[in-house]
């Protein structure tokens, strides 16, 4: 560290040492203003200019040293001053001591800073360059992080003292104008009534209401900012309240609450109703697990007492029920009953050609363009299919399209090759094995369902090897070959290259959201693997929201059915209230055999994210329900806070885990502990009870060891 980089931080040291030695801060509460007004007025009074320049300079070095107590200073500026001499004193200083402030950050920290934190440092400097002075506009009018946090924090990034210093004066005069009436009402007291004084009122309300009126302000001019281009053709008047684009589950959901508080709303479907959870993913796959199942049940009859048999049966016919079923659920989802909800239906392609207006190429050819005052996009998510040479060739099928493809087989597929080695693939891979597929399952990261805990990933490579998947963990896939007829997916592993023969290719590696094709490229809104959205779904245009797959976090159905919600209350009502949306208790489940189910955190995450956690874990292989279904194997893990029942997370291994998952996802949303879990009744025998069972755990451990130890006495001395 260079001398003046010591040599400052010894100044600076020397004065927040000098203010806790002498006690300077019992100079800086409104008790000492009251008790000293009178003495600073008449010394005010006849030395108008030094006074102003001591208390200028007062100001500014507690600015620059990050004191507390600018708030009593300000005040005292009004009392001392007046409400016009005090905001010109106040306004200068304030911003010169936040300057001097910003650049002693930046003198002595900001090197060491960036050799530790670059890369962070670098994406956030990206940040300042692009909205630093509006971004820093905003801390300053709404006063919601202590200023000395900003001062020091921005001179960490790469913002010109120049334009901190203009954004400062202009953005803290508003607050400074409130602050220094306020003073100037506190100079005026002088008995008990004048304390209830309406001009004294006033001041207050408007420290109070302040924060509101700003933040409504920068709103505004957010809005006028984004809008600035379109201004020339907002319409006067709008065909719709919404228009919600794609009628999957984030899609429907949404269109469904604008059509029960009788808002005009249309619904933009290109394909099928119902999205890919009804047509692709969670009912057909549903579906064909069920008759894996069977199948695997049938070959194992000895484990019930009965006689095990290879089933037989027509791999068209699963695929014919799969469909059955599908259509069996299509009337929830269809045109007709949401038509008779009040939804306006439209089938085709939307687009967006500004932020108000849709134009819509129905399946018809025709062209329709609707105005609304507010879009949803629910456009969801697609089959990620990775670049590997070759693969274009190979008659490669997706989950979504696999259901036509091996629809029309009459036979399972001999040799299956499944990348990936996530939920998905996991499910379709285990599926597939238990039909009579011989299952190659592909994953280049170090072992399957990467996002549970190690023990938890253990176990479902477990299950699927037990059901006859060749699981290959640390496989990358390099190509695919087709030679004289041949398919042939060429996988590195541990440096050398392997070759594995297959019949059908099932790409199962992730999905990635729609992005394109219907005018977000056009209407400049940001993406980043998903459409980016704030804490209440909206996008770079505030009338515009994203919810479901396409806007991530999470892509599950009951997540999209939970953000639309909030997305379509506030394109709604959001002039009124608007509501963030909530993710504190998203749970989830895989539907391999045995099924994994979790909610909030795991093991993983928490020694990830420095969260201490005591773990507490109950066996299911001890459950008598369990034991009586032959299903006796899994556990349920419960996190909680050290010492507490509090409950952090809990993940579920077993029969039905995704079922018994759903106590603990209530009581999570509700605060509820284990000891609440312990004291519910629950019926016997059933799985529910491993629930109870792990809450009992949980009190054992806790048990007050000296007191039942004294209790034990007690009961010797009652025997006598």
């Amino acid at each position: 560290m260079s001398f003046r980089k010591i040599f400052l931080l010894a100044v600076v040291a020397l004065g927040i040492a000098a203010f806790f030695v002498f006690d300077l801060g019992r100079l800086l509460s409104l008790e000492y203003l009251k008790q000293s007004q009178a003495s600073f007025e008449a010394l005010y009074a006849s030395q108008p200019l030094k006074v102003s320049l001591v208390y200028f300079a007062i100001y500014v070095a507690a600015t620059a040293l990050s004191f507390p107590g600018a708030a009593i200073i300000t005040l005292a500026g009004g009392a001392i001053f007046g409400l016009w001499w005090g905001t010109l004193l106040v306004s200068f200083a304030s911003s010169l001591g936040a300057t001097l402030a910003f650049l002693t950050s930046r003198f002595v920290l900001r090197d060491s800073i960036e050799a530790k934190f670059g890369n962070r440092l670098a994406e956030i400097n990206r940040g300042i360059e692009k909205d630093g002075a509006f971004y820093l506009f905003t801390l300053r009018l709404i006063p919601v992080v202590p200023f000395f946090v900003i001062n020091l924090v921005m001179g960490l990034t790469k913002m010109k003292a120049l334009t901190f210093y203009a954004v400062s004066q202009i953005g803290m005069l508003a607050g400074t104008l409130v602050y220094v009436n306020a003073g100037t009402q506190l100079a005026q007291i002088d008995s008990l009534q004048g304390i209830l004084s309406p001009a004294l009122l006033g001041s207050f309300v408007l420290l109070g209401v302040f924060p509101l009126i700003a933040k409504w302000i920068v709103g505004l001019m957010q809005k006028r900012k984004v809008y600035a281009r379109w201004a020339s053709v907002k319409p006067q008047r709008f065909d719709r309240n919404l228009i919600v684009i794609g009628a999957g589950a984030g899609g429907l959901v949404s269109a469904y609450i604008a059509a029960v508080v009788k808002a005009k709303v249309t619904l933009v479907e290109a394909h099928k109703m119902g999205g890919d959870c009804l047509n692709y993913g969670c009912v057909p796959s549903k579906a064909l697990i069920k008759s894996a199942k069977l199948a695997h049940q049938m070959r194992h009859g000895e484990t019930y007492g009965l006689h095990s048999t290879t089933p037989t049966f027509s791999f068209k016919a699963v695929m014919r029920r799969i469909q059955d079923i599908v259509r069996a659920i299509e009337p929830h989802d269809s045109v007709e009953r949401y038509t008779g909800l009040g939804v306006e239906v439209l089938q085709g392609y939307a687009k967006l050609v500004n932020p108000w207006t849709v134009q819509i190429k129905l399946n018809d050819g025709s062209t329709q363009t609707l105005t609304t005052r507010s879009v949803v996009i629910a456009a969801g998510a697609r089959p990620f299919v990775p670049p590997l040479p070759g693969l274009e060739d190979s008659g490669y099928v997706t989950s979504d399209t696999m259901w036509d493809k091996f629809g029309e087989l009459d036979e399972v597929p001999k040799r299956l090759v499944v990348l990936g080695g996530g939920p998905i693939g996991c499910e379709l891979a285990q599926s597939f094995a238990r039909l009579g597929s011989q299952v190659t399952q592909v994953e280049m990261g170090p072992r399957v369902m990467a996002r549970e805990d190690e023990e938890v990933s253990e176990l479902a490579r477990q299950a699927l090897m037990k059901d006859g998947v060749d699981v290959r963990t640390g496989h990358k896939a390099l190509r695919v070959e087709n030679s004289d007829g041949v398919k042939t997916l060429v996988v590195e592993h541990a440096g050398a290259e392997q070759r594995i023969e297959f019949d059908e290719l099932l790409c199962a590696v992730g999905r990635s959201a729609r992005l394109t094709g219907y005018g977000l490229e056009e209407l400049g809104i940001p993406t980043n693997k998903t459409v980016e959205t704030n804490e209440y779904l909206q996008t770079l245009y505030p009338n515009i929201y994203a919810a479901g797959d396409v806007a991530g976090p999470d892509q599950f159905t009951h997540v999209a059915s939970h953000q639309a919600w909030y997305a379509a209350v506030n394109a709604l009502f959001g002039d009124f209230k608007m509501f963030k949306a909530d993710y504190r208790v998203i749970p989830w489940a895989t539907f391999i055999d045995p099924e994994v189910a979790r909610v909030g955190l795991n093991e993983q995450e928490a020694k990830e994210k420095g969260i201490a956690v005591e773990v507490t874990k109950y066996g299911i292989d001890d459950l008598d329900r369990a034991i009586a279904d032959s299903e006796a194997h899994g556990f349920v893990k419960v996190l909680t806070v050290p010492g507490k029942d509090t409950i952090l997370g809990v993940t579920i291994v077993g029969t039905h885990a995704g079922d018994l998952l759903a106590e603990y996802v209530l009581a999570m949303k509700h605060g509820l502990g284990l000891n609440k879990i312990l004291g519910t009744i629950h019926t016997y025998p059933t799985l529910a009870e491993a629930n109870k069972y792990a809450a009992g755990e949980w009190k054992r451990a806790h048990a007050p060891q000296q007191l039942l130890a004294w209790v034990g006495r007690f009961h010797d001395w009652r025997r006598g």
